[in-house]
C-alpha cells in the first residue's frame, strides 16, 4: 500500500485570499516605509540650502503624517490577513489530525505514546503556525524590503556608495545557509527532547497514585528531572546557534554602517552627495538591519517548521488497519455470531493468541467464556468489535463474514464493557448517557431512561448517595470511584444502547457475589432475545449462560452448559469446586 502523501498546499489554498490581500498590504506598508527617510532627506536639504521656506515644510511634514498613517492602518491590515490566516491553518490542521487520529487502529496507539501525540498538537502545531504566518510575513518582507531599499540607495543617493555598503551583507547570506542546516539538526533534537518530557509528565500524573503507593516518588522525581535536563540542554543548543548568529549579523551590519560613514562623509565633504541624501541614506542602511535579522528569524522559524512537518506528516501517511470493506449499507445486527476454525496472531506477534477455534452462538444466547490470563479471551472480544481483523471467513455474524458489516452498525449494534472501565472527567450522567448520538440537553426525557438502565447495573443506589447525584463530576479516567462504582457505571453506559449483542470482558471483577448475581439477574430479564458474551474469571459469573467456552492457551477445550462441563471433570469442574472452596472458608471465617 503506497503512503498518502502530506502536504500544506490545500490550507495554504483555503486561505489564498487572505494571503494575496495581506501581501499586497505589506508592499503599501513598505512602499511607505521607504518614502520616509527620503521626505526627511529633501526636508534637510531643502533648509540647509534655503530652498524651502516655512510655507515649504508643512506639505513635507504632511506626507511623512501620511506616511505614518498608511503604516499604522497597513500594519494591522497585514496583520489581520496574514497572521488571521495562521490560526485559521492551524485551527483546521489540528482538527484534521485529531480526526485523523480516530480513525487509526489500536496498533498505532500500542507503539506511540501519548506525550508524544501531545507534543504534535502542541509544540508541533505552534511551530507550523510560525511559518505560514509571522515566519512568511518576515521573509516577503526581508525580500522585498532589501529589493526596494538597494533600489532606492542606488538611483536616489549614489551606486558606489550602495555597492560599498552592500557587500559585506554578502557574507550574511553564506552564513544563513550554513545556520539553517544545523537550526533543523538542533531543532529535530529539540522537538523530540520536548515530547519525551511531555510524555513523561502525561505518564506521572496519569500514574501519581501508584507511585505514592509505592513510594517511588523520589526515584520517578529524578527520571522527571533527567527528562527536564535534557529537554533544557537541546533548547540551549537552539539558543547558543542563535546567540552566535544574532551578533555575528551586528557585526556585519556594524561595518557596513562604518564603511557608509568613513566613504560617504568624504562624499559629502566633497560635495557629492548632500547632508539631506547621506542621512536618508544612514536611515536607508538601518532598514537593511531588519531584514538581515529577518533573516535568520526566518531560517530558524523554518527549521522549526520543517522538523515539525516531517513529525506531522508521520501521522498523516498513518493508514488505518481496520477499514470499511462494504458500501455501507445501513443494516441491523441480530446477534449470530459463529467462528469457523479462528486463528488469529496479533500484527506485531509471532505465535497466535486462538488456534482453531469453532463454535456457534446463536442470536439471543448468552455465552460464557472462561480461561486463565493469556488464554485469548479479550483476544476474542477484540475480533468481534474489529479492534483487529482475522482471516475472511472465519468470523460470521448473522451468516456475513464480518467485514462485510459497516464499522458504524458494528459499534451501533455491539456494546462493549472493557476489562479497564474508562470514565471521562464529566457528570456521571454524560458518562453513561456516552454511547447515545443523542445529547441529554436536548432530550430531557432521557434522564429515566439512563436511570433504568444504572438501576440494572446496580449502580443508582450508589450515584443517589452522591450529594450532586448524577451530576457527580468524575475526576480523570473515574479517579474518584471504587473500581466497582466504575465498572458498574461502564455496564449501565452499555446496557443504554440497548444493542443486539453485549460483550462484558471481565467487567464484573471489582463487584462482590450479591451484586453480581443481581446484575446477571438483570441482564437476563432486560436482555431477552439478545445475544450476549461474557468474559469472567469467576465460575458465578458464568453458570447461568446457555453455553460456556472453555480457552486453554488459545485452543477451544471445553464446551457446553454449566452442568454438561461440570460432569465432563475437567480445567471448568476443577476450577468451581475450588471457588466453591474458597467461598466456604469466607463463610467459616
Amino acid at each position: 500500500m503506497t503512503q498518502k502523501k502530506f502536504s500544506l498546499f490545500p490550507y495554504l489554498l483555503q486561505y489564498k485570499w487572505h494571503y494575496l490581500a495581506g501581501i499586497l498590504i505589506l508592499m503599501l506598508v513598505d512602499l511607505a516605509n521607504l518614502y520616509v527617510p527620503q521626505f526627511t532627506g529633501e526636508l534637510i536639504d531643502g533648509l540647509t540650502e534655503g530652498i524651502i521656506g516655512q510655507e515649504g515644510v508643512w506639505p513635507l511634514l504632511g506626507r511623512i503624517f501620511a506616511a505614518g498613517v498608511v503604516m499604522m492602518l497597513g500594519r494591522f491590515g497585514w496583520r489581520y490577513c496574514i497572521f488571521g490566516a495562521a490560526r485559521g491553518i492551524e485551527y483546521r490542521l489540528r482538527n484534521d489530525m485529531f480526526g485523523h487520529l480516530e480513525t487509526l487502529s489500536a496498533r498505532y496507539f500500542n507503539s506511540h505514546k501519548t506525550g508524544d501525540l501531545m507534543a504534535h498538537f502542541t509544540n508541533d502545531l505552534q511551530a507550523l503556525r510560525m511559518a505560514v504566518g509571522p515566519a512568511v510575513v518576515t521573509a516577503f518582507d526581508a525580500i522585498v524590503m532589501t529589493i526596494m531599499v538597494l533600489v532606492k540607495m542606488i538611483f536616489y543617493v549614489d551606486f558606489q556608495l550602495t555597492l560599498l555598503a552592500f557587500v559585506p551583507l554578502i557574507l550574511v547570506a553564506v552564513g544563513c545557509y550554513y545556520y539553517g542546516i544545523e537550526a533543523k539538526k538542533r531543532q529535530t533534537r529539540r522537538q523530540k527532547a520536548f515530547s519525551d518530557l511531555s510524555d513523561k509528565v502525561q505518564e506521572s500524573l496519569a500514574g501519581v497514585r501508584v507511585l505514592k503507593a509505592f513510594v517511588q516518588e523520589d526515584a520517578d522525581f529524578r527520571a522527571f528531572e533527567e527528562a527536564s535536563r535534557n529537554s533544557m540542554e537541546k533548547n540551549l543548543s537552539v539558543v547558543k546557534l542563535r546567540a552566535v548568529f544574532g551578533p555575528a549579523l551586528d557585526l556585519v551590519t556594524g561595518i557596513s554602517l562604518l564603511l557608509t560613514l568613513l566613504f560617504g562623509g568624504r562624499m559629502v565633504l566633497a560635495g557629492q552627495v548632500s547632508i539631506g541624501k547621506f542621512v536618508a541614506f544612514n536611515s536607508y542602511i538601518g532598514m537593511l538591519v531588519w531584514p538581515m535579522i529577518a533573516c535568520g528569524d526566518c531560517i530558524n522559524s523554518f527549521s522549526q517548521a520543517a522538523a515539525a512537518f516531517q513529525r506531522i506528516a508521520c501521522i498523516f501517511r498513518e493508514e488505518p488497519d481496520i477499514v470499511d470493506m462494504s458500501a455501507g449499507e445501513d443494516v441491523h445486527i441480530k446477534g449470530d455470531i459463529a467462528l469457523k476454525d479462528l486463528t488469529f496472531t496479533y500484527p506485531d506477534g509471532e505465535e497466535p493468541v486462538l488456534k482453531h477455534v469453532n463454535l456457534h452462538v446463536k442470536a439471543g444466547e448468552m455465552l460464557g467464556v472462561l480461561g486463565r490470563t493469556g488464554s485469548g479471551k479479550s483476544s476474542l472480544a477484540d475480533l468481534l468489535l474489529r479492534v483487529y481483523d482475522c482471516k475472511e471467513g472465519t468470523l460470521l455474524v448473522d451468516g456475513r463474514p464480518i467485514t462485510e458489516f459497516p464499522l458504524a452498525v458494528l459499534h451501533r449494534d455491539m456494546a462493549y464493557v472493557p476489562q479497564e472501565s474508562f470514565l471521562f472527567s464529566d457528570t456521571l450522567e454524560e458518562n453513561i448517557a456516552f454511547g447515545l448520538e443523542e445529547r441529554i440537553s436536548e432530550h430531557p426525557e432521557m434522564h429515566e431512561s439512563i436511570q433504568e438502565a444504572a438501576r440494572a447495573a446496580c449502580i443508582h443506589d450508589n450515584i443517589m448517595e452522591f450529594p450532586d447525584k448524577y451530576q457527580t463530576l468524575v475526576g480523570e479516567r473515574g479517579v474518584t470511584l471504587s473500581g466497582g462504582q466504575k465498572q458498574r457505571s461502564s455496564i449501565a453506559r452499555a446496557l443504554l444502547m440497548d444493542a443486539s449483542v453485549l460483550i462484558l470482558d471481565d467487567s464484573l471483577s471489582a463487584v462482590d457475589t450479591d451484586t453480581e448475581e443481581q446484575i446477571l439477574e438483570n441482564l437476563m430479564q432486560q436482555r431477552k432475545g439478545k445475544t450476549t458474551i461474557v468474559v469472567a474469571h469467576r465460575i458465578s459469573t458464568l453458570q447461568k449462560a446457555d453455553h460456556i467456552a472453555v480457552l486453554t492457551e488459545g485452543e477451544l477445550t471445553e464446551y457446553g452448559t454449566h452442568d454438561e462441563l461440570l460432569a465432563l471433570g475437567g480445567f471448568y469442574a476443577h476450577i468451581y469446586e475450588k471457588q466453591q472452596l474458597e467461598q466456604e472458608l469466607v463463610g467459616i471465617q
